[in-house]
């Protein structure tokens, strides 16, 4: 049996989806709701559900933002957002923190079933390979201790937490970790493959893409969000990496 949290700020969709989805068929024991981020988040930590289905804009704290903190709490629920923007799949191959399927408005019964059921599959899928990936793992690679996974865990934790923070720093981390600035660099390269500098970069930068696909902030908004202080540095730093302005990625996206 599963457990589902449905998170929407407009009660008639929560309503809707409670009537009209066979939660039964889906083996789904338990549906949790909320009405905007922060609440789902503090719902999140209370039941930890395996499944959640969030609409993208939300007051107080959005979609994207909410998905990415409850990732970070327990990576391996499975998390589907609800958008009326029909070229979110374009940004959805942007984000880089786990989200596992989106829904476009205007949502039916048949949308949400089969949503769910996706999720329920590779839920399912993960945890019949997930003994068999950890004993090959163990085999073929000594290099991340059980203790370098905690501190995975911890160092995605802090940056769900910093998005917006532009005084955070792999110094500001590791003071965090109560680890040594070197010791945290080099550990850091060795779980994701890149710097701290590079992988902040492209988080920052492809939240970025996605706000601007999805709400209508200004450009300085955008970049005081993803942690910037200088929104022309944000501007020049967003066109080298994607070859668009703030601006033109979005007429773009219109098109």
């Amino acid at each position: 049996m599963y457990t589902l949290l449905v998170v929407d700020d407009e009660p008639i969709i929560i309503k809707g989806i409670r009537s009209f989805v066979d939660f039964e068929a889906l083996s789904i024991s338990a549906v949790y709701e909320a009405s905007n981020g922060e609440m789902a988040l503090e719902s999140f930590k209370e039941h930890l559900p395996d499944l959640v289905l969030a609409d993208i804009n939300m007051p107080k704290m959005n979609g994207l933002d909410f998905a990415i903190a409850a990732k970070a709490i327990k990576p391996d629920v499975k998390i589907a957002l609800v958008t009326g923007y029909d070229y979110f799949d374009y940004a959805l191959t942007a984000l880089k923190n786990g989200i596992d399927d989106y829904v476009l408005k205007p949502v039916s019964r048949k949308d949400i079933q089969e949503t769910l059921k996706k999720l329920i599959e590779k839920l399912n899928n993960d945890q019949s390979t997930s003994e068999v990936s950890r004993l090959v793992k163990d085999i073929i690679s000594n290099s991340i201790s059980s203790e370098d996974t905690g501190y995975k865990s911890k160092i995605q934790n802090e940056i769900a937490l910093n998005i917006s923070n532009n005084e955070f720093s792999l110094t500001y981390l590791a003071k965090q970790m109560s680890l040594s600035t070197s010791y945290l660099s080099t550990l850091f390269k060795s779980l994701y493959g890149t710097t701290f500098q590079d992988h902040m970069l492209s988080i920052r930068l492809d939240r970025a893409k996605i706000l601007l696909l999805s709400t209508e902030m200004k450009v300085y908004e955008i970049a005081d969000a993803v942690g910037f202080d200088d929104p022309n540095y944000f501007s020049a730093t967003f066109k080298r990496r994607f070859h668009f302005s703030p601006n033109q990625f979005k007429e773009k996206a219109k098109e």
